[in-house]
């Protein structure tokens, strides 16, 4: 039996070991939009819990329109083109409409680059299309602090702007609960002492601050603080099944229609299994995301909760461009170093974390739950060195190695990755 995991820009095929028995864990088929510019249409004349973009434009002199950088497979190419030209039709000129990128901490998204995430040459040739720069001082405006004291400063481009349209992918994520909305704001285009104080020990510790959980996540209780001080603000979100395809999209109010989409998101991405494996093998859901060691990180959190403790995590990611951001590899070093108990005690007192440690911190928690091993094509020798985790020659290797040292032939599959987070419930 072979099986197909999201790797790279395509799928990397796995012969399984004979006698493998192999419980393959997806979605469930979701909806796919017949036509999307039509539904996209539909979606901006008829908001949640806000007015029409048209009625909302108009009037206003200029717009700023958020959009989540390389590392998601947002459909920009199609989500943008309307949104400028529905704030054109409604009198804000072309030189006051700004497309930024939500980078947070990442690095900038240019050239070529640019290009394929825009997706959209007219877009490009029309309005502004520019990055946000975190560590850029000048850049940010002070809004003062949340209820529990976090800093908050943004760009001002967002800020000062008189349109606020938040767009992005509303699937889950490890931290925040669900990816979208809010989070395109924060940490999306918030200065890094703002993302430092969030992403620090304190707030990655807490046990709500985990996959498909909203409810008491201190991260997304913050977001919702940061956007309560911008006044009002609108969201395009969207929603794509394992192809890519648009399944879902809609556009209103940030926080309402954000919270409609993940309604919408979580029937299909949460999935039930009845029971836990000593062998789990993912993906860290190809091309974007597993462009970095630094975005793999997310696949080996996604699955924890139906790996059997002392078990095995087989993970396959590609990472084309290596480890990541230089804080991040330092952040390894220190974990290679002090190990995942004296990595979490040196970073525990910190009211500010250091840039990217934060995913350091989080690879943690599954080695603290069983053994992670590593397929990875684009790292070289020093970065396998500095993952922490075990690496493998193949990813049929380690399922051989894992079911010899287990003696258990089931083996549980997840070939999209963090994109689908298993859930145990036993069975009745």
């Amino acid at each position: 039996m072979k099986i197909e995991l999201n790797y790279g820009r395509g799928t990397l095929s796995v012969g399984l070991p004979a006698g493998v028995r192999a419980s393959v864990i997806r979605k469930p088929e979701m909806p796919v939009l017949p036509s999307p510019a039509e539904a996209i249409d539909e979606a901006l004349s008829t908001p949640v819990q806000a007015r029409a973009l048209q009625d909302e434009a108009r009037g206003r002199r200029s717009a700023c329109i958020l959009i989540c950088d390389i590392t998601r497979p947002v459909p920009n190419g199609l989500l943008l083109g309307p949104i400028v030209r529905q704030l054109l039709v409604a009198g804000i000129d072309r030189s006051n409409i700004t497309v930024l990128v939500a980078t947070g901490l990442h690095r900038p998204n240019l050239g070529a680059e640019l290009e394929e995430l825009v997706g959209d040459p007219w877009v490009l040739s029309t309005v502004r299309v520019e990055n946000h720069y975190a560590r850029n001082d000048a850049d940010h405006v002070d809004l003062g602090r949340t209820p529990h004291g976090t800093a908050v400063k943004l760009d001002r481009r967002f800020v000062e702007a008189d349109v606020k349209i938040v767009t992005g992918l509303v699937e889950p994520h490890f931290m925040a609960g669900y990816s979208g909305g809010r989070k395109v704001i924060a940490p999306g285009i918030a200065h890094q002492e703002t993302i430092t104080t969030f992403h620090s020990h304190r707030f990655m510790a807490d046990p709500k601050a985990e996959n498909c959980i909203l409810e008491g996540n201190p991260l997304h209780r913050e977001q919702l603080a940061i956007v309560r001080m911008l006044g009002p603000v609108l969201a395009v979100n969207t929603v794509i099944d394992e192809h890519r395809r648009l399944s879902f999209v809609n556009y209103g109010d940030v926080v309402e229609s954000h919270l409609a989409a993940v309604e919408f998101i979580r029937g299909y991405a949460q999935v039930a299994v009845p029971r836990r494996f000593k062998t789990v093998v993912t993906s860290a859901a190809g091309y974007p995301l597993d462009k970095t060691y630094y975005q793999t990180v997310k696949g080996m959190v996604a699955p924890m909760d139906i790996l059997e403790p002392g078990g095995n995590l087989v993970i396959a990611s590609e990472c084309s461009e290596g480890m990541g951001s230089e804080e991040f590899v330092e952040a390894q070093r220190r974990l290679i170093a002090l190990g995942a108990e004296g990595f979490l005690k040196n970073i525990s007192a910190k009211r500010y974390a250091d840039v990217d440690e934060w995913q350091t911190q989080m690879q943690v928690k599954p080695m603290q739950v069983g053994a992670v091993h590593l397929y990875a094509g684009g790292l070289t020798p020093e970065d396998r060195a500095l993952t922490g985790v075990n690496n493998v020659p193949s990813v049929e290797a380690a399922i051989e190695a894992a079911v010899r040292s287990t003696g258990d032939p089931d083996v549980a599959v997840i070939p999209e990755g963090p994109y689908v987070v298993p859930i145990y419930r036993a069975a009745a």
